[in-house]
């Protein structure tokens, strides 16, 4: 086929790919261009834009350092290629980069954060956090210009505060102030002179001050006030009292910032102050979490109607005859009742003191002692739950611990996550934190008017910092992320959120001649913001650099310089380019992904929209994130699809509020769900299964036959076989896992690596078992000829034939025939599964599982990495599900599924603090005729074709 490439300009050329299923194929790129790599999930696209060209140019980047550094790095394995040309450093901005830190935040992510730190560092205002009064700072001049303005002719005394509000007897302290000469302190307000052995009461907080010196104020000894005054400074660390001896009046001076009537003083500003990742400006308590662990009470004791003594406190269960159950005897008889008692008639310090423990001690009177007379501290019910929290307790024993724990906004900073003092440096009347919490539009427009309510000094020094903050803002703003907010943790965004995150950081780099590789970037995006995302990729393009997408969103592919289109099918029947030219000349050729965009292949509209069974489940006063007192209804035994623009508070409703309830209510599962009133309904449901795109295992042992829970029926197959039972064989025998029938020389993992130091690891092919994983004896147990390892080597569509009298193996094969996985193999690692794959792959387990038709399956975003075909097939499933009477809820961006589902709930009207009400419910064609929102506008689109 002849490819048209642009004239006068340079090419990436690649020769021989034969990564993964690629066959062989040679492809040109064209250079400083905006490429989509499109095609049916499974074609291949991922292999050759990652795992191939990526994969090289990473290669090549290691290559340029030392041997010695490389030892470090670790080498990187050369993809099966002939030969690349014409390649630039690659950066990849894929969708698995999200980082699991709970510290880290949009903020943290895209360092507007370390640029905020920085601007009230050095242009913040500091309050006090006792009086709410700004803070003031002295030199000593200024001091000094002071006291002599206001006490000139007055007796006073210079103090050095050495101590201030703390327990403690101070008697090595009164030692050594004595040893530098001092005579006299103030303790408390009163002035002592130092005696031999002097200590205070240590239970009682004390503030103690050194007298420097007693004077008479006036002009004539200046020089002496100010070398007594220098010498306090010394003794006080830059922190100064003079007290009027007549009226007894102190004041406060610093070198430092200090509240003038408390004498409060902060330690100088720096950016660190500020981070709630440095233990200089987290809140003490939360260590810079926004929350804290909290015993929840209506777990601990879920029945108050039970006593003590039948088990009313759930961790601790019924009476035992042990040393925990004595001492709360010992404390409901000193408030007049029995273990006996229902907990809902103990008294409440009772109750209390059984949680939190008492400091006074119990006198215990147990015949088993041997005394009547023991006596004991008890810490408590919650003291001891928290101990099994502990980092040194087994890993059932924290897991135990953790149904008891709730966590809870921290009673300190209120969620803010950083100490009272941060909190107090204030900028137009908005600490940092109060930034962090605005959403980026606000808080762009916030930064863009601050000029105007600060002083000429602090434009000054803002001046720099102002201008980093507004670009890194407008690159989030013009890929369609203008309703996160700063401390939105990276762990609850998205997929495409993450990495369109990641695409603003860059276009921010202003980096040139960069080969930039993106997979799906429209993932969780809205029609709406597509076109952002697109002038944003262009604009990435138009700065020198070039741009290889890989993609199926349409918009996308026919905005693109040229498009290289793989297939023709997926698997072992895909891996070639089928097509590779301008969208123009797309458009006339034949492929399936050209037929869908030409208008030759569609998914087809439903003739007619389920009604559901009449019966349906209704969330009231839903008001978690962005969501202002939802109530919405889903009719059970349909298709329902959540839209919304992205932001407009989807997940949240779904995700974070419907999910946990039921699950809670079906599972008792420990995840809390957002604020709500109430769910009613909830009885009609007796099953809810939630498909997310979260990978399905991490190493290569794990692959679709372990994952769907097949393999273990095929193992029991080769079990039972008479060969088996005469040599005695058991299941671990068939596994790869274990030691017994796996080969020993590989470990059961069918290759062997080599260790090259400080070359690239070399993966050669185990020369005893070639690959099998298996021992010669496991391997002679054969199935109508087949061993184990020829099983696992099968495909699925294979596997289905082999299988087709085996009922309850072909039973699980066959669900991921249905999804569209019939080429992939039965063993194929899922390490190499792309996301759209994986998550079929976890669809499949769960339709293969008997559904009860009182079923809610729960999806988010289902077609990630779905090509207009696959959407097809995974419509015709889900379908499936919805006629045995079961309720399917989407959260989804595609029109595709949009257009064909029953029923919609219609998120909006806008993202973030714009969003989080129900602007629209009902068919496509009612939110069509509605026409309120952005969806609406989109959707008339593909209902009207």
């Amino acid at each position: 086929m002849e490819t048209t490439i642009p004239e006068e300009k340079d090419v990436i050329n690649v020769y021989g790919a034969r990564v993964h299923n690629l066959k062989n194929i040679d492809v040109e790129i064209p250079r400083d261009s905006l490429v989509v790599i499109t095609g049916l999930s499974g074609s291949g696209k991922s292999s050759l834009a990652f795992d191939t060209i990526f994969a090289e140019g990473q290669r090549r980047y290691i290559e340029t350092f030392s041997a010695y550094a490389r030892n470090f790095l670790g080498g990187m394995e050369r993809p099966d290629v002939d030969k690349i040309t014409g390649l630039s450093p690659v950066i990849s901005i894929e969708q698995k980069t999200t980082n699991r830190n709970p510290r880290s935040t949009v903020g943290t992510t895209t360092e507007i954060y370390d640029f905020l730190r920085l601007l009230y560092a050095r242009a913040g205002e500091a309050y006090s956090y006792l009086t709410g009064e700004k803070m003031v700072k002295y030199t000593e001049d200024q001091i000094l210009e002071l006291i002599l303005e206001r006490y000139i002719g007055k007796k006073v005394y210079l103090l050095a505060p050495v101590v201030r509000n703390r327990k403690g007897h101070y008697k090595e302290l009164f030692e050594q102030i004595n040893k530098k000469g001092y005579l006299t302190v103030r303790v408390d307000g009163a002035i002592r002179e130092i005696i031999p052995g002097m200590r205070l009461d240590r239970y009682k907080m004390h503030s103690v001050e050194i007298l420097i010196d007693k004077l008479v104020v006036s002009n004539k000894f200046a020089d002496n006030l100010k070398t007594s005054l220098r010498t306090a400074m010394k003794q006080g660390d830059g922190l100064i009292m003079i007290q009027d001896v007549d009226t007894g009046e102190v004041r406060h001076f610093s070198r430092q910032l200090m509240c003038p009537s408390t004498g409060l003083s902060y330690s100088d500003p720096a950016p660190h102050s500020f981070s709630f990742n440095s233990p200089h400006g987290a809140c003490p308590r939360c260590k810079g979490l926004g929350v804290v662990n909290k015993i929840d009470m209506e777990k601990i004791v879920p029945k108050p109607q039970l006593s003590i003594y039948a088990g009313g406190i759930a961790p601790l269960g019924k009476y035992k005859n042990s040393l925990f159950f004595w001492q709360i005897e010992a404390i409901c008889e000193k408030y007049g009742v029995t273990i006996k008692t229902p907990i809902k008639d103990v008294p409440e310090e009772a109750i209390d003191e059984i949680m939190f423990g008492t400091e006074e001690r119990l006198q215990i009177k147990n015949e088993s002692l041997g005394s009547s007379n023991y006596v004991v501290a008890f810490e408590g019910v919650a003291k001891y739950i928290e101990m099994q929290q502990d980092s040194d307790s087994s890993a059932s024993a924290q897991k135990w611990a953790e149904q008891f724990i709730k966590t809870d906004v921290c009673p300190d900073c209120n969620g803010q996550r950083l100490s009272k003092e941060a909190l107090h440096y204030k900028i137009n009347d908005k600490n940092i934190a109060d930034l962090a919490e605005m959403d980026i539009q606000h808080l762009f427009e916030w930064i863009q008017d601050m000029d105007v309510h600060i002083s000429e000094r602090q434009k000054l020094i803002a001046g720099e910092i102002k201008k980093e903050i507004v670009s890194r803002l407008s690159f989030l703003l013009d890929v369609g992320l203008n309703y996160l907010s700063l401390n939105r943790p990276s762990v609850s965004l998205s997929g495409g959120e993450s990495q369109r995150i990641r695409l603003a950081t860059q276009i921010g780099s202003q980096l040139v001649n960069v080969l930039y590789i993106l997979d799906e970037p429209s993932i969780g995006l809205h029609q709406r913001d597509n076109t952002r995302l697109i002038d944003s990729l262009k604009k990435l393009r138009d700065t020198g650099n070039s741009v290889i997408v890989v993609e199926h969103d349409k918009d996308i592919m026919l905005e693109a310089d040229y498009i290289v289109d793989m297939g023709p099918y997926a698997g072992r029947r895909g891996g070639k380019v089928v097509f590779a030219g301008t969208p123009d000349d797309m458009l006339k050729t034949n492929t399936m992904t050209a037929n869908y965009l030409n208008g030759k292949l569609e998914i087809e509209i439903p003739k007619n929209r389920r009604k559901g069974n009449g019966k349906k489940i209704t969330l009231k006063g839903a008001t978690g994130h962005n969501l202002k007192g939802v109530d919405v209804s889903f009719p059970l035994n349909t298709f329902i699809c959540v839209t919304g623009v992205s932001g407009s508070g989807k997940s949240s409703l779904v995700n974070g509020t419907l999910l946990p309830i039921l699950s809670q209510h079906l599972y008792r599962s420990l995840a809390d769900p957002l604020p709500y009133k109430t769910l009613e309904g909830i009885d009609l449901v007796d099953k809810v299964i939630s498909v997310d795109q979260s990978p399905i295992g991490r190493t290569p042992r794990s692959n679709p036959a372990t994952y769907t829970g097949v393999f273990s029926d095929i193992r029991n197959l080769f079990v039972n076989l008479p060969e088996s039972k005469i040599r005695g064989y058991k299941a671990g025998r068939f596994s790869f896992n274990v030691k017994g029938g796996r080969c020993e020389v590989c470990g059961g993992n069918g290759y062997k690596t080599i260790a090259m130091n400080f070359l690239p690891d070399v993966y050669v092919q185990c020369e005893e078992c070639h690959g099998k994983r298996y021992n010669r004896e496991t391997l002679e147990v054969r199935f109508k000829g087949k061993s184990i390892a020829d099983v696992l080597d099968m495909t699925i569509n294979m596997a289905v034939e082999f299988f087709e009298n085996v009922p309850n193996i072909l039973h699980k094969i066959k669900v991921l025939q249905e999804v569209g996985l019939g080429y992939l193999k039965l063993g194929q690692p899922s390490t190499t599964l792309s996301g759209g794959e994986s998550q079929r792959v976890k669809l499949a387990t769960e339709l293969a599982r008997t559904d009860t038709g009182n079923t809610i399956y729960i999806l988010d975003e289902p077609t990630t990495g779905l090509h207009f075909e696959d959407i097809r097939v995974l419509l015709g499933v889900l379908n499936k599900l919805v006629d045995r009477g079961n309720t399917i809820i989407v959260i989804e961006h595609n029109q595709d599924i949009i257009k064909s589902a029953d029923y919609i709930i219609d998120m909006g009207p806008d993202g973030g603090i714009g969003g989080g009400t129900v602007v629209g419910y009902g068919k496509p064609e009612d939110i069509v005729k509605k026409g309120n929102s952005f969806t609406s506008e989109y959707l008339r689109k593909e209902i009207s074709k």
